[in-house]
């Protein structure tokens, strides 16, 4: 098989399982690490991986030339910390990861001469965890961001735009980690923490009883793995803080122009989001 098919990938959760899922259909050879024995069990009865170990890993390792990380953002620095040495010339490897400033310049500067940590970040994703969640079909509609720095390469920028490529994604595009994280401050952790306070923000227990779709549809994203975006949402605290302050400001300018009884204020405000919002379905 061309080597350039054959891929490690490190952590086997939701988005690692569909990672595998998707390259292993369109032939590639996919091996794992994951320390759960039950997920790479069932990875490899479902036919998602070809191989995997929970120890006794560093065979995988050594071999890997393209890897995915697909780990929490501090575990994922600390694996690089730790098992670097593992890591021959001419490896390529790239993540997952939700944020990129405390991850991204990290790592480049620990690596050894010969290898390359191209980051990207697929936009997609489920309410749900576990390898037994996966599926690729998830990645079709959703997009992909490269976020290179002045140390990546050419053959770095190309890996990344295959894979994504090959799992399908309807859109990729390139920004800066600095970039990344404030947009992705804005339409990822925004959004979320929008949902997480709708939720918590009335305790009555007969809610489900009486929503309309609207409201399933605002806080789909507000059932959350706590763990992973307390993480997130830390690690980019000071963007995500300016973002709930400026949509903290819109909503109280809506709040005014309801309480002043300005209907054509408040009709201005829904063309403008009708208006935008309409950029999203083509």
């Amino acid at each position: 098989m061309d080597k350039k098919k054959e891929i490690l990938i490190v952590g086997l959760g939701l988005l690692g399982g569909s990672y595998a899922m998707g390259l292993s259909k369109r032939g590639w050879r996919v091996s794992a690490i994951d320390r759960d024995e039950f997920a790479l069990a069932y990875a490899r009865e479902k036919g998602i991986i070809d191989e995997g170990a929970s120890r006794d890993f560093e065979p995988l390792v050594e071999r890997a030339g393209r890897i995915v990380f697909a780990l929490y953002p501090a575990a994922f620095v600390e694996w690089v910390r730790t098992y670097k040495h593992l890591f021959r010339p001419g490896l390529i490897f790239t993540d997952v990861s939700g944020v990129k400033q405390g991850v991204v310049e990290p790592i480049q500067a620990m690596l050894p001469d010969g290898v390359e940590f191209i980051a990207s970040h697929p936009m997609a994703g489920r309410e749900v965890s576990g390898v037994q969640n996966a599926t690729d079909a998830m990645f079709a509609p959703a997009n992909f961001i490269i976020t290179p720095t002045d140390k990546n390469t050419p053959a770095g920028l190309a890996f990344a735009r295959v894979l994504a490529e090959t799992l399908g994604f309807a859109h990729i595009c390139t920004l800066s980690p600095e970039a990344h994280d404030r947009m992705i401050g804005y339409v990822s952790q925004l959004t979320h923490a929008i949902a997480v306070s709708l939720m918590c923000a009335s305790d009555n227990a007969h809610l489900a009883e009486y929503t309309g779709d609207s409201f399933r549809d605002l806080t789909r994203i507000a059932r959350i793995n706590e763990t992973m975006w307390s993480e997130l949402f830390l690690e980019n605290r000071e963007i995500l803080a300016a973002e709930i302050d400026q949509f903290t400001a819109t909503l109280q300018t809506l709040k005014s122009h309801l309480l002043d009884g300005d209907r054509a204020a408040l009709e201005e405000m829904f063309v403008t989001s009708t208006r935008r919002r309409a950029a999203f379905d083509k």
